[in-house]
C-alpha cells in the first residue's frame, strides 16, 4: 500500500508541533482532502483536537504498547480510504523509553517509511538553527528529516537569516515560518491540552491554526514531500475479525468520561457489541446492558453533577452486586469509589469499591506501564503480559486487602507495584490499555457480557462480595 504520508516532529516538546498539525489537518481538509491523523504515543487530548481539525477520528501509533505487525495492520486499515496520513510525533524526535530510543518517533517513521518535517522553536536563535537541524539529520541517518517548519519567528529579517542558514548548511527546504501569536495558546490541563469537547469556544483555535498555516506554510510543498513516502510494509496478519451474536454493551461517555481510543470502541463492536452510550451526568437510569466500559477523563471537575445523579449511581452499584461485568480505567476507577476529595471538596460516587480518592497537585502516575496478571479476574488470564500507560493525580485510600490483579514491572498504578482492583465482575485500574496492543481485550469483555444475554440481569456473581474484603462495605448501597 502506498499513500502520501508525513511525520511532524520536533527537537523537544512544546515546540509547536500540535498547533502545526491542527492547522495542517484543517487546511488540507478544507482543500477537500481526506486526511487521516495519527498521534504517536499514548494520548487522548491532542487526538481530540486533530480529530476535530481533520473531521476524522485520530488514531494512536505506539511501539511500546503495540507490536510492529499490529501497528502496521491498524495503520493500513485507517489509511485505506484516505488521501494523506499525517502523524504527530511525541516529545523529541529521538526520545524513546530508553537510551537506545526504543519506541521513538524516529523509529516509527522508519518503520512506516515516512519522511519527517521538523518543527523548530526558533525563539532567540539565528544561525544556530542550522547546527540543530543538521544534528537531527545525521544523528540517525536512516531517519529522513526532509523539511523544516520554523515556529516563533520574530521578524522578516529573523526569518531570512534562519532560512538562509538552513539552505546553506542542511540542504532541505523550509516549508513555513510561523510568527509568534499568543492567540494560539491552548490552556493545559494536568498532562496535556484542554480536551476539545469540554470547551466549545476553543474551536476557534482550530480555525485560527488553519488560517495561520494557510498563510505561513507551503501546503503544496508539504504534499509533495508526503508523496515521497515509501510503501507501507505489509503486516503478517491484517485481518479484521467479528465473532458472536450481538450483545448490548454500555459505554459511559460524556464530559467527565471522554478518554476512549476509537480502536477500543471498534474492538468491542468487532466482538459483537452493540454500544449503548450513557451520560453519567444526566442519564436518569442505567440502561439494559450486559456489560459496561468506563474510560478516562476528569470526574473531579464534574463531581457535583455526578454526585447529584444519585439514581444512576445506586442502580450501577446494585447492578455490580448482581454481577454486571464492568471494565473501568482511571477515571472509571475513581467513579466506582466511595468518594472523591478534591480542592477541599468531597463528592459521593458509586461506592461499588470501598476506597476513597485523594487528588494531589503532582502526578501520581505518568508514563508507560508494563504489567503481569497475577490474580484471578473477569477479563484476563493469570500470567498474561499487558502493556499500557497511566497519567493521574489521584491516589487511593482504604485499599486494604482488596484483590489486585496486576503486578507492575513498570509504572505506579495504585502503588507498591500493583494495580487493578477486582470485585465480582469488575476490573478497575489506573492503567489504560489499547486494543491494538491487547488483541483479546474486546473479545474478553464482550464474551463475559454475552454469557448473560442481552440484559444486565442474572449475571453470575463470579467474585466474592465486597464485605468479605472490607469491614467498611456495609455503609454502601446494597440490593434490598
Amino acid at each position: 500500500m502506498e499513500i502520501p504520508s508525513v511525520v511532524v516532529a520536533a527537537p523537544q516538546g512544546r515546540s509547536g508541533k500540535t498547533t502545526v498539525c491542527i492547522g495542517l489537518c484543517a487546511a488540507l481538509a478544507r482543500r477537500g482532502l481526506v486526511v487521516q491523523p495519527f498521534k504517536k504515543g499514548p494520548d487522548y487530548i491532542d487526538p481530540s483536537w486533530l480529530s476535530t481539525a481533520a473531521r476524522r477520528p485520530c488514531r494512536n501509533l505506539d511501539l511500546f504498547m503495540m507490536s510492529p505487525d499490529a501497528l502496521l495492520a491498524s495503520y493500513q486499515r485507517a489509511v485505506a480510504d484516505a488521501d494523506l496520513a499525517l502523524i504527530e510525533g511525541a516529545m523529541g524526535l529521538y526520545d524513546g523509553v530508553d537510551l537506545a530510543g526504543s519506541g521513538s518517533t524516529a523509529q516509527l517513521a522508519r518503520l512506516l517509511g515516512v519522511p519527517v518535517i521538523l518543527v523548530v522553536n526558533v525563539s532567540r536563535m539565528t544561525r544556530s538553527v542550522a547546527a540543530l537541524v543538521s544534528g537531527y539529520q545525521h544523528f540517525e541517518p536512516e531517519t529522513r528529516v526532509a523539511g523544516v517548519i520554523l515556529n516563533n519567528v520574530a521578524t522578516r529579517r529573523h526569518e531570512s537569516m534562519l532560512v538562509h542558514s538552513i539552505k546553506q548548511h542542511c540542504g532541505i527546504p523550509v516549508l513555513g515560518s510561523l510568527p509568534k501569536d499568543s492567540r494560539l495558546s491552548i490552556p493545559e490541563r494536568h498532562l496535556g491540552l484542554t480536551p476539545q469537547g469540554e470547551a466549545a469556544a476553543l474551536a476557534e483555535k482550530v480555525e485560527l491554526a488553519r488560517e495561520l498555516v494557510e498563510s505561513s506554510i507551503d501546503l503544496d510543498g508539504v504534499l509533495s514531500l508526503a508523496r515521497e513516502a515509501g510503501p507501507v510494509p505489509a503486516p503478517a496478519d491484517s485481518q479484521m475479525r467479528r465473532a458472536g451474536k450481538p450483545v448490548r454493551f454500555g459505554v459511559i461517555r460524556d464530559q467527565a468520561f471522554s478518554f476512549y481510543y476509537p480502536e477500543n470502541l471498534e474492538a468491542l463492536e468487532q466482538a459483537g457489541a452493540e454500544l449503548v452510550y450513557v451520560d453519567a451526568l444526566e442519564a436518569p437510569h442505567l440502561p439494559d446492558v450486559a456489560g459496561l466500559y468506563i474510560g478516562g477523563g476528569f470526574p473531579e471537575l464534574f463531581a457535583e453533577p455526578l454526585e447529584a445523579n444519585s439514581r444512576l449511581r445506586r442502580e450501577l452499584a446494585l447492578a455490580i452486586e448482581e454481577g454486571l461485568p464492568v471494565y473501568a480505567e482511571c477515571a472509571g476507577l475513581l467513579y466506582l469509589a466511595r468518594r472523591l476529595h478534591w480542592n477541599g471538596q468531597t463528592a459521593e460516587m458509586v461506592g461499588a469499591l470501598p476506597v476513597e480518592v485523594e487528588f494531589e497537585p503532582r502526578p501520581q502516575g505518568h508514563g508507560y506501564v508494563a504489567a503481569t496478571v497475577v490474580a484471578r479476574n473477569p477479563f484476563f488470564d493469570v500470567g498474561q503480559q499487558l502493556r499500557g500507560h497511566e497519567f493521574h493525580h489521584a491516589r487511593l485510600e482504604n485499599v486494604g486487602n482488596l484483590p489486585l490483579a496486576y503486578r507492575l514491572e513498570r509504572g505506579h498504578g495504585i502503588g507498591l507495584g500493583q494495580d487493578a482492583l477486582v470485585h465480582r465482575n469488575v476490573l478497575a485500574a489506573f492503567t489504560h490499555l489499547h486494543a491494538v496492543g491487547v488483541p483479546d481485550w474486546g473479545e474478553n469483555l464482550v464474551s463475559l457480557a454475552r454469557s448473560a444475554g442481552a440484559g444486565a440481569k442474572g449475571l453470575p456473581a463470579r467474585w466474592p462480595p465486597l464485605a468479605e474484603h472490607d469491614e467498611l462495605a456495609g455503609s454502601r448501597p446494597r440490593k434490598e
